[in-house]
């Protein structure tokens, strides 16, 4: 059995040199699948970055009325807390809040001076609620909606909630991660699809250069498996040389863009890319490996009926 491996991948390593231009074909098809690939991880792990950006900025806030006392906001805190689609939920103060409203308009001279001519702090407390997900800000907002939030009273101490004014932007947000994912999908499903055909086509020729041998072998009781291990033998190297390559040629690719395009693209692409650069092969070596071995399963499957 292991002189028998031995021969089939030998025989696999004589068609790959012995094949010279139609080889190379193969090389350059697949390192141009498995670049276009990596480039889609690349630019996934950009989207991500930025959609993740984006989503730490979308919350849902809570603006209580002046007269609300801490500890009844702090309770109904508690009880948003318990939700379990609640990620965090953050209390600012009626103080915290008029210093921040300050430092935020502080360049406006007439809303401050309004400011100090009312005398007192006009604002009131509030709860700022980030979700786990931005899909989940709707049941969020519907255990707002049903909670009765009670001063020692009787009367209500929420004044509004914002839910409705950035559910335009949460829906979107929502709606472009999906079809994101979706698209980069469909892409490498097409990617692959055309590289297992042009795959299939070259490797082809390959086994069209070598049908008399091959019919000599079928004459002489080889098997079908010995026939095609040597082409399987040839589409994996195919994939290996491929992977490697396409893992030297975004080094110099990555580090540019990270040098260059770090402030319009958000994220560091060297610095990701040499954090995971050892997936990325991996996944492009497999990817490689898989595409070789099934356009050659397929294209001998032809030959060997």
């Amino acid at each position: 059995m292991w002189r028998t491996i031995r021969r089939v991948i030998r025989s696999g390593f004589i068609n790959f040199w012995r094949n010279g231009a139609v080889s190379i074909a193969s090389f350059l098809v697949m390192t141009v699948t498995l670049s276009v690939v990596t480039g889609i991880l690349l630019s996934q792990a950009v989207l991500e970055n930025s959609l993740t950006q984006i989503e730490s900025k979308v919350d849902i806030t809570v603006y209580f009325t002046t007269v609300a006392q801490e500890n009844d906001i702090l309770d109904l805190k508690g009880r948003i807390e318990k939700l379990p689609e609640v990620k965090e939920v953050s209390y600012v103060s009626r103080d915290q809040a008029l210093e921040d409203f300050k430092t935020k308009h502080s360049g406006d001279y007439l809303t401050l001076q309004a400011l100090d001519e009312i005398g007192e702090n006009p604002l009131g407390a509030l709860l700022n609620i980030r979700a786990k997900t931005p899909a989940e800000y709707e049941g969020v907002a519907k255990f707002l909606e049903n909670t009765s939030a009670l001063s020692s009273g009787g009367a209500s101490i929420v004044d509004k909630i914002n839910y409705n004014q950035n559910k335009v932007v949460i829906d979107r947000l929502t709606n472009i991660i999906a079809g994101a994912r979706q698209l980069g999908l469909i892409i490498t499903l097409v990617l692959v699809i055309i590289s297992i055909l042009i795959l299939f086509n070259t490797i082809s020729l390959t086994i069209f250069f070598a049908r008399e041998e091959i019919s000599v072998m079928r004459l002489v009781g080889a098997e079908n498996k010995y026939i095609r291990g040597p082409f399987m033998i040839e589409g994996i190297i195919y994939g290996v040389l491929s992977a490697i390559f396409t893992g030297l040629a975004f080094i110099p690719i990555t580090m540019w863009l990270g040098t260059k395009m770090t402030a319009f693209l958000g994220l560091d692409l060297w610095a990701y890319y040499r954090a995971n650069c050892l997936q990325l092969f991996v996944i492009t070596l497999i990817a490689g490996a898989l595409l070789g071995v099934i356009a050659s399963f397929l294209a001998t499957k032809r030959y060997l009926r």
